[in-house]
């Protein structure tokens, strides 16, 4: 993953930059002119991630209300996150995936979603854009019919979640279903206010405190991204608390 052009970070990756303290977020203004984003009454939803977590991470919450509402729920694993630890001296890229796969399974049945169906593509970890048109006519037949699909943000500046949500806002457009885009790293690289968010499309999904916990308890599932794998810098933490205090919030945010 490369920098954007107009990043002023001045670092090669804005995700590895140091972050927007979540603090500042809490407190910015914009939340009360954000409008509510209103969840379909019925029919199936599908929700993509490019890796396992990112539909925790940016939509679990609503994935939970959608559940309470009874909607049949697909969730797609476009990657099996297998290379997020590339040089793991414990673990190898396939043993992760298996382990990636079972923690996602934990996380929905700890949102009450256990139900919904999950799709592995196994489109391969970090090369969503090499394999775009092959994802679109994977999502195709999954879109077809469904109340709504979301999909991680298209400026999310991280390759694999812009790819795997251009994907999927073509297969959503050809099956003429609407499509929502969660981000999960813009929370991070952005500032409140910033002007390369385009805050004129968000909507907020609030939580309540109830599913704040269910929220929580299923992001803790991940153990293989919040917690070091071993000792080494190798096989440190992706998410740290500081990256996961954005995502413990009373709300949600989709981009339409």
């Amino acid at each position: 993953m490369s920098a954007r052009p107009d990043d002023p970070s001045g670092y090669a990756d804005p995700i590895q930059a140091p972050g927007t303290a979540e603090g500042l977020w809490a407190t910015w203004p914009g939340w009360g002119a954000m409008r509510e984003y209103p969840l379909p009454s019925s029919g199936r939803v599908v929700v993509v991630a490019a890796h396992p977590d990112d539909e925790v991470l940016g939509f679990g919450g609503t994935l939970a209300l959608l559940s309470d509402l009874g909607h049949p729920l697909t969730v797609v694993a476009v990657t099996d996150g297998e290379a997020s630890h590339p040089h793991s001296a414990v673990l190898r890229p396939r043993e992760l995936a298996a382990i990636r796969s079972e923690e996602t399974r934990t996380a929905l049945g700890r949102l009450g979603a256990g139900h919904a169906d999950v799709v592995r593509l196994n489109i391969p970890d970090s090369r969503v854009a090499q394999h775009e048109d092959d994802l679109r006519t994977a999502l195709l037949p999954l879109c077809r019919g469904a109340a709504l699909v979301a999909a991680p943000w298209t400026g999310d500046v991280h390759s694999d979640h812009e790819a795997a949500g251009r994907a999927a806002r073509a297969a959503a457009e050809e099956a003429d279903v609407p499509l929502v885009e969660y981000p999960v790293w813009l929370w991070h690289w952005a500032e409140p206010g910033d002007p390369r968010v385009p805050w004129s499309r968000a909507a907020q999904l609030p939580l309540s405190p109830e599913v704040q916990v269910r929220k929580r308890h299923a992001i803790d599932a991940f153990a293989s991204q919040i917690l070091p794998l071993g000792p080494g810098a190798q096989d440190a933490a992706i998410l740290p608390p500081e990256e996961i205090a954005h995502h413990l919030r009373p709300r949600e945010v989709v981009f339409r």
